[in-house]
Order: C-alpha cells, then structure tokens, then sequence
C-alpha cells in the first residue's frame, strides 16, 4: 500500500478529474502514472483519517532527505541534529549528493512512488507548491501561528513558504548567490582593488592574467555556468529585468540587448580559464581558490563555509563582496524543509522540529555553519560576519533589489529551469554558436513554455493562488 494513505485518496480524486493547476500538473503525471492501482484501490474504500497522538506519544525518528554533502554542510547538518535531539527528536539521515540538489529531486520522487516518503525533505522554490497541491505536504499552519512567524519573517520568504494561504514548509537561510571571493594577498602583491562592474572586472582579469594567474575559479559543470551567467544577466539588467527574463520567461526579453551582452560576457569569461573546461563540483571549485590557483570565484555565501575547511578564513586570507555590478541587488536562494504528511504518528515530531527551526538561536547558529544568514527580519547583524551583515541589510530592503536563483530552483519550474540550464551550456561549450542562435533558441523555449502553460488546467488561476 502506498504510504501515506491519505494522500493517495487525493491523488486518487485527481485520477478522476479534478482540475490541475499549472505549477503541478507535470510533477502530478508523473507521479500519478506509477499510483493509479493505488487509487483505485484508495477510491473503493476510503478509511478515516487516524486521530493524531500527542506530543509524548508520538515517534522521535525524523527521516530528512537533503542534498548538504559537502564537509562545511555536514557541519551544518549535524548541527541540526544536535539540536532535534535535545528536543527527543533522532535525525535519520538521507543525504543525496548532487549540485544543487539535482540528484536529490529525482530520488524524492522515486521513494515518493514506491510508497516511501521521508519524513522530512529539503525543498525549495516553486517545487513547494508543486509538491503541495498534490496532497502530499503536513500544512503547518498551527505552528505558524503559535509561533508568530508573520511578524518576523521578511515577506518574501513568508510568499515562499505559504500556498493557498497554508504554510506549506520550513525555512532556514537565505544563501546571496551573487557573492564575489578574491584572493587578498594576490590583490595587495598585484595592487589591485575588488571590482566594482564590468569593465573594472575585465581589467582585474586582464591584469591576473598578465602575472600568469588564474583569474576565475570556475567550473564547467552545467549548473555553474548558468550560475556564473545568471549573476551577469542581474548586473547587466538588475532585478526587473532579471525576472522578466527568468520567472516570466519572456520571449522579447531573451531577445533583449542585454540579454545578448550577459551573453557576450559569459563568453569573455570563458576566455580567462585558459581553455581548462574542467567539470568539477563546486567543493573542488572552491579548493582550487583556497590553494590560490586562482584570484577570484563567483559563488553563493555558501563557499565561506567550505573555505573555512581549508583553513581560509574570511577578512584575512580572501574578501567577499557583491558580485560585479550588482551591489544594489540580492540574488537569492532560501533553504527549506517541508514535511510530509499522512503518517499521523510523525506529525507531533515533524511540528516539534519546525517550531525549533525558526528559533533565533538555531537560525543564528545554523547559518553560521552553513553560510547564509537567517530568515528573521529581527536577526541581529552584531553576530554575522561582514560577508553575511552585507547580505541580510541587501535582502531586507525588500522585493525590488531581490531575484530569485533560476539555477537554485528559486524562478521557475524544474522543466523549464533546466532547458535553461542546457541551452547556456550549450552556448558556454561550443564557441561556433553566436549569441544571436544562443538568444533565439531562449526565445523559442520560452514561448513553447508559456503555450504550454496556458494551455494546461487551471492556467487561468494566479501562479500560485497564494
């Protein structure tokens, strides 16, 4: 039987014909293909809900699926756990490595279809209300508002997190995605300053690669690249613009001018590698920047952390600003658990756990270890480091200086991010395709995806009728 029960009888009245909305209809065919003996089977005879046990009755043992693998994010997790236990609650552990939490997606949905859902998962951007709208999530709506959440979290994480006004998931961090890294003894021996935008970018490159270094850590790997190209379409657009092109996806802005110069400049950048199109993970990444085999790295905060396993330490052996030309703007990534519901046994645990994980303490602590920096409006900069203070008072200015990662999962759905994805790696790759191609074929993506939005149920209703 597939588990939990409850929501194969919701999966069980889509089969029949319920009407899907846009974000989930392509996670809910794939889903629903492996379960429709399970609905049939729900739709006969359907039990009653069991009645919930209370908090000391219930199990301890949470199962958490997330994609924190490398050693500063092991850190972190473990942190977490620390924390659970003090609360009588075993942290189970079901870590997928994988950038950016490719890997952990497709394993998700595989154990979700076998009938064996974790506990608890790391989730993040629209995949929230993707997962949500198929039944599948504990609402959390109880916790919430014992807890107050709405008076301290910034409203663009509260947007994030609610779906159908029910608070749908966790969140921990908020991770800048457009972080600058440079080496500081090469910058004092070389005299030169952290570039400030374009042209002072290409000179402090010019000028590396003159004294025979390495001027940018980077990776070949497809998600990087597109990392390192959505951190030039936001200094070459800002965030209006950014959004028009990423969460949009606007045909006229793929075709847009500065489109075609983030374009140009990803190529310029490619130049500066010297021809090493290694795909390496972004732990290696980092690596090759703490041995000083390169001066610079465009990464999320999350690398200070990782840096720090080298023995770098920040303000000392490397500094960290915004990203050229986009010291205005917060390029974000928000970390998310959410818990899955059904299994009525787990839900005292599940709700213990995200009481805990908004506490000031733990988000203080937690982001520390990991990187980013808490997702509470009354956090207290005094405890960041001068990389983090500089990335909370950025996001806390509100929606007009924010952008939402395309490569995080942050702007769009995983089907049209990843075509994305592919098409600015195709371009990053293969020097013989002009940006013109690279532009037109970005457009034709985006209209065969906004006609197949509209085309789907339910494509009239707001994005995600929050």
């Amino acid at each position: 039987m597939i588990r939990p029960f409850v929501n194969v009888v919701r999966v069980s009245a889509d089969c029949l014909g319920n009407r899907r909305r846009r974000g989930a209809a392509r996670l809910r065919r794939a889903l629903v293909c492996g379960l429709v003996a399970a609905c049939q089977t729900a739709a006969a005879t359907p039990p009653a809900p069991p009645v919930p046990l209370s908090p000391e009755a219930a199990p301890a043992n949470l199962q958490v699926l997330h994609w924190w693998t490398s050693a500063s994010e092991r850190k972190a997790a473990d942190l977490l756990a620390a924390r659970l236990a003090e609360e009588r609650i075993q942290w189970q552990d079901a870590a997928i490595p994988g950038g950016a939490g490719i890997g952990a997606g497709k394993v998700l949905k595989g154990r979700v279809l076998a009938g064996d859902a974790p506990e608890v998962t790391q989730m993040i951007g629209p995949s929230i209300a993707e997962w949500a709208d198929l039944g599948l999530l504990l609402e959390l709506d109880n916790v919430a508002a014992a807890g107050n959440w709405n008076r301290f979290l910034f409203p663009s994480i509260e947007a994030l997190i609610v779906h159908r006004k029910h608070v749908m998931a966790v969140p921990l961090g908020i991770h800048r995605v457009n972080t600058l890294y440079y080496n500081r003894a090469l910058f004092a021996r070389l005299k030169l300053a952290p570039p400030q935008n374009w042209a002072e970018f290409e000179a402090v490159a010019n000028r590396l690669r003159q004294a025979g270094i390495l001027p940018l850590a980077q990776s070949s790997e497809a998600w990087q690249v597109a990392a390192l190209f959505e951190n030039l379409v936001l200094a070459e657009s800002g965030p209006a613009f950014y959004r028009e092109l990423f969460v949009q996806l606007s045909s006229a802005a793929a075709a847009d001018h500065r489109t075609g110069e983030a374009l140009r400049r990803l190529r310029t950048a490619k130049g500066w590698l010297h021809g090493r199109l290694e795909e390496r993970s972004w732990p290696e990444v980092v690596a090759a920047f703490a041995q000083g085999r390169a001066g610079m790295m465009i990464m999320g905060d999350w690398a200070k952390s990782e840096l720090a396993e080298h023995g770098a330490a920040l303000d000392r052996d490397y500094g960290c600003a915004a990203a050229p030309g986009t010291a205005a703007y917060h390029l974000y990534s928000v970390d998310t658990l959410a818990m899955f519901a059904g299994d009525y046994r787990r839900m005292p645990a599940q709700e213990r756990m995200a009481r805990l994980l908004v506490t000031p303490a733990l988000q203080a602590d937690f982001n520390a270890l990991k990187g980013g920096v808490p997702v509470r409006r009354d956090a207290d900069p005094a405890r960041m480091d001068s990389c983090a203070r500089a990335s909370w008072t950025t996001f806390a200015k509100g929606v007009a200086v924010q952008a939402p990662s395309l490569v995080h999962r942050m702007a769009t759905e995983e089907p049209s991010r990843d075509a994305i994805i592919a098409e600015v790696h195709r371009f990053f790759m293969d020097d013989r395709v002009p940006v013109a191609e690279a532009q037109r074929r970005l457009g034709a993506l985006f209209r065969l995806f906004n006609l197949k939005n509209q085309g789907a149920p339910g494509a009239q209703d707001t994005d995600r009728r929050r």
